[in-house]
């Protein structure tokens, strides 16, 4: 039987393989080669998570913790700090940022609890000093470095919680609509003009990005569902050419269309 492991093991496992006669490959890593590991490994936590493989999430939340303790191992041969003190800051942080549990205060519903953060994490700014320097917008906390799908569900989110919203869902579907109306607008004119294209495109992209906020679908994991649909149904058609020995330049869309809804079609029966 594998020996328990614990955090500690973790962390010193990953001070030895930086050591000096540790592995050559992890000495060579700084926080831009590991950036993409990260947020790789985050979401494959989140792939196994929605596919309900328990022992693939088991795993794939091992990796992201070691990716985690690799970036505390970088921090603290910095001199910067170590991961214990990354520990300790957010268990101070959430701690203070839940009274209702941790202390006195009661809440209602979930959103006295958003209201409250909020409210926490502006006494926090301001008794770091922070606003005195800079007048930091409810937005600052969203990072621009997101998946663009992702930031824009995130301010909306923020935005939200102080009453800056839609009232209804008819509402985005309206407003859905006629932004959906000045892409054709545009895309009709007879010189394209590529920025106002891409400009009324985003427009689109960012009121599908509230239509699915008002609906609890989170669309960059929305999103990504349909990418390994394609996916799996685009790898049948070329089984489909495989088997009978062509290539693309053989066949038709019309039958490339007919692979595509036998690929839907055996997803169905599956279920």
């Amino acid at each position: 039987m594998t020996p328990k492991k614990h955090f500690q093991d973790l962390v010193e496992m990953m001070a030895r393989l930086r050591a000096p006669d540790g592995c050559p490959w992890d000495r060579e890593q700084s926080y831009a080669t590991l950036a993409p590991m990260l947020i790789e490994e985050a979401y494959e936590v989140i792939e196994a998570a929605e596919a309900e493989d328990w022992a693939e999430l088991r795993d794939e939340l091992g990796d992201l913790l070691f990716q985690i303790v690799f970036y505390g191992q970088v921090a603290a041969e910095s001199g910067h700090f170590d991961i214990y003190q990354s520990i300790a800051r957010v268990h101070e942080k959430m701690t203070r940022r839940h009274p209702h549990v941790f202390g006195e205060q009661t809440v209602e519903s979930t959103a006295d609890v958003l209201a409250n953060w909020e409210a926490i994490k502006a006494a926090e700014r301001k008794a770091a000093g922070k606003e005195e320097v800079k007048p930091q917008s409810l937005l600052d906390g969203t990072s621009s470095k997101l998946p663009a799908l992702l930031e824009s569900y995130q301010l909306t989110t923020k935005a939200a919680r102080v009453g800056f919203d839609w009232q209804k869902a008819d509402e985005i579907f309206a407003k859905l609509e006629e932004e959906i109306h000045e892409l054709r607008a545009e895309l009709a004119r007879g010189e394209l003009d590529q920025n106002a294209v891409a400009g009324e495109m985003g427009d689109v992209l960012f009121v599908l990005t509230n239509l699915a906020r008002w609906h609890n679908v989170e669309p960059e994991m929305a999103l990504k569902a349909s990418n390994r649909k394609f996916r799996r149904r685009f790898a049948h058609i070329e089984q489909r050419l495989a088997e009978q020995g062509k290539a693309w330049a053989d066949v038709t869309l019309a039958e490339m269309d007919r692979y595509w809804d036998e690929a839907k079609q055996l997803e169905r029966d599956a279920k």
